[in-house]
């Protein structure tokens, strides 16, 4: 009889784009992976990785007491028939409910992963910070009940270790999710200055001070420069709206393309991969850009701060800071061949740091696998 591991997630899309390889991983080690998300959204390519899985709803940002606990009920409830070894629950709801469920099911082997800590604890808004401190107390009783407890970057693990939400003897970093680099294999520059961002369009992906400073640039450098904007506009409370976006798309200053489930060729297009993020785990999107040989800049905050060796392979600028960032996209359009130069910086700092192979190996080990 095969020995069972369940991944508790927060959106179906993430599995197959982001645990893929650690799947796996995880399947060679000889354990029948069953895989819960919210919805039935993406379910082929779910099954694809050869998993079963169950629907478990869940309100992703909302806060409602009696949707939680029918949220934790379920992931019980699931425990207790399926009787797994482990389990994994990423992000803050799965990781919360995902070990107190296990925990209440005597599961064995329980770990929780911190893939960042986001809008609630970069927002200042009144809202944000009631979330926060009830955020920060379902922490406290979710990571009592993990056995292990991974980190994507050493701040995120300081702070929470800080403010007394886990202990620090249960702890570990890893190098983010990794990048599976034979996917994301470097391609030539385009012939135009371009410069790329990939995230949701939220304001604490710094989407506003990507924009601006296109806009800035824009006016100086007009056709010798591109700006595209790769991301989804979501119902959430951190999102910009679709008519704040408009102007931008409307001056030629942006080129906006949505969402897209083959983000490899829009990488193709650019120079350089900007993502001025508030605060990030170890963000995917960076690494993925760095495995395809490109220049980064980036901001000087948790998480997005270990991809950059400043000046090697990219640039750090300050949060918010739209100047600095101006500064620095028009450091790689005044000297080309920085480009070049910091793209091979990259793609060998993420070989030696960030391949999918070398993260998940460490992910094994942690939750002894």
């Amino acid at each position: 009889m095969s020995k069972k591991f369940i991944l508790v997630s927060p959106k179906n899309r993430t599995v197959y784009n982001f645990r893929g390889d650690l799947i796996a991983e995880i399947k060679r080690k000889g354990y029948e992976v069953i895989v819960t998300g919210p919805n039935t959204d993406n379910l082929e390519q779910i099954k694809t990785l050869g998993v079963r899985f169950y629907e478990i709803p869940m309100n992703k940002t909302g806060i409602n007491i009696f949707s939680d606990i029918k949220y934790l009920l379920a992931l019980r409830k699931l425990f207790k028939e399926e009787r797994p070894d482990a389990m994994l629950g990423y992000t803050v709801k799965p990781v919360i409910y995902g070990a107190i469920a296990a925990k209440m099911a005597r599961v064995a082997n329980i770990n929780s992963m911190i893939t960042g800590v986001g809008y609630l604890f970069v927002s200042k808004t009144m809202k944000a910070r009631i979330l926060r401190a009830l955020a920060r107390i379902l922490y406290i009783i979710g990571l009592k009940c993990a056995d292990h407890v991974i980190f994507q970057n050493r701040d995120d693990l300081d702070e929470f270790i800080s403010n007394g939400l886990v202990k620090r003897s249960k702890c570990h970093v890893v190098n983010g999710s990794g990048v599976n680099m034979a996917k994301y294999t470097v391609t030539s520059f385009p012939d135009r200055m371009t410069f790329f961002m990939l995230s949701r369009a939220l304001i604490s992906k710094g989407v506003r001070e990507y924009f601006k400073a296109a806009k800035i640039v824009k006016d100086r450098y007009r056709e010798n420069v591109r700006f595209m904007f790769l991301g989804a506009i979501e119902n959430m409370p951190d999102s910009i709206s679709k008519e704040e976006l408009e102007p931008y798309i409307e001056d030629g200053i942006i080129d906006y393309f949505g969402e897209s489930k083959n983000v490899s060729e829009y990488f193709d297009q650019c120079s350089v991969f900007v993502l001025p993020s508030y605060r990030e785990g170890t963000p995917r999107t960076v690494l993925e850009a760095m495995s395809k040989g490109r220049p980064i800049i980036t901001t000087d905050a948790p998480g997005c701060r270990s991809t950059v060796l400043e000046g090697q392979n990219g640039y750090l600028v300050p949060v918010g800071n739209i100047e600095k960032l101006v500064e620095k996209m028009e450091c790689f359009i005044e000297h080309p061949e920085f480009v070049e130069k910091m793209g091979r910086a990259s793609y060998e700092l993420c070989k030696d740091r960030f391949e999918v192979d070398k993260v998940n190996a460490a992910m094994i080990r942690i939750m002894n696998l």
